[in-house]
């Protein structure tokens, strides 16, 4: 569905040092200034991969290579399927309406100058009640709360009815309700076939939904595999620079044991 294929990037010297350019062998940019490389995975139906990472590891630049919005220094991206992007913030001073912004997710569906039809609001409401908005429907956008527009641009992404969907820190603005919620949700949504890759500052949250995890230490040192077998205290410890623990849950309705991770903030940071 989506693979990545030695992904890597960099910022252009000249970002860093005005015009003054620094490469190295090949005319490649030098070593310090991959922002990350050597990304390699193949996204399969029915996946979590997420990506977690410090701020500044280029968690949201390798979301949008994936969803061309932003061209790789090196490497590619095949997607043999639709994909459907939710930004981590997203304003906008039209009044459209909540309806609206869902229904958009449409677009792609549309014949040339077609105008939604039955079908199509059918979807982008039943998408809304999927995340909880449904009595929003009629509210003005940009009246809502920052949670209430994330959740909104999930709708959308689910109404547009993309086998691949890529969010970039989808609970971040939301409270510990509808973080669940939307835990759920995409879980749920992996289960019916989509794939998803999400970034999460928030082991927790990777290790409830997550198949994959891929963690971003920085330039070349990316490491990808099983979510349950990567995130280890050591691993979440360095990764952050802070004392992770892991803590086991008891098994819901005899199913597997499962394990969270948490942070001591009384503690010294992890070196």
């Amino acid at each position: 569905m989506l693979e990545l294929d030695g992904l890597g990037f960099a910022h252009e010297a000249h970002e860093a040092h005005g015009a003054h350019e620094a490469h190295g062998a090949h005319g490649a940019p030098e070593a310090g200034r991959w922002l990350f490389r050597g990304v390699s995975h193949r996204l399969a139906p029915g996946e979590v991969l997420t990506v977690l990472g410090p701020n500044g590891r280029g968690k949201t630049t390798l979301l949008r290579c994936l969803v061309g919005l932003a061209e790789p220094t090196e490497g590619r991206v095949r997607a043999r399927e639709a994909i459907g992007f939710v930004p981590q913030s997203h304003r906008t001073t039209f009044a459209y309406t909540a309806l609206d912004m869902v229904l958009m997710g449409r677009v792609r569906r549309l014949r040339p100058l077609a105008t939604p039809g039955r079908r199509d609001y059918e979807l982008a409401l039943a998408a809304l009640e999927r995340v909880g908005l449904a009595p929003l429907a009629d509210r003005e956008y940009p009246t809502l709360s920052g949670g209430e527009r994330q959740l909104v641009l999930i709708a959308r992404a689910i109404a547009a009815e993309a086998p691949v969907l890529v969010l970039d820190e989808p609970a971040s603005a939301l409270d510990l309700r509808n973080q669940g919620r939307v835990l759920h949700l995409l879980r749920g949504l992996a289960d019916e076939g989509r794939a998803i890759v999400l970034t999460t500052h928030h082991p927790d949250h990777a290790l409830e939904i997550a198949d994959t995890a891929l963690l971003m230490y920085g330039g070349a040192d990316v490491r990808t595999g099983p979510a349950d077998a990567l995130l280890t205290d050591t691993a979440v410890s360095a990764l952050y620079g802070v004392r992770a623990h892991t803590l086991s849950l008891d098994a819901a309705q005899g199913g597997p044991p499962r394990r969270t991770i948490v942070t001591r903030y009384d503690q010294e940071p992890f070196p």
